[in-house]
């Protein structure tokens, strides 16, 4: 037997469903700061130390990603 269900839903109504906490203020903070950025009160650097902090294994991890486009520059893919 085959059941289907279709709910219909906005996206704020589905992460509450399912339980999600809603980031929508820390992702205003992160657009706030990359454009503070690109305006020069913020330091690149910051922004930078934040990648790292949230990147998987930290500074391997970004590590890893960047001798992996460094790579993928070189080579013209």
């Amino acid at each position: 037997m085959k059941v289907n269900v279709e709910v219909e839903c906005t996206p704020e109504e589905a992460r509450r469903a399912v339980g999600l906490p809603d980031l929508s203020p820390i992702h205003e903070r992160y657009v706030a700061m990359v454009l503070e950025s690109m305006n020069g009160t913020v330091k690149p650097e910051l922004l930078e130390s934040m990648a790292k902090s949230w990147a998987p294994m930290g500074e391997a991890g970004m590590t890893f990603w960047r001798r992996m486009f460094d790579g993928s520059m070189k080579t013209g893919d």
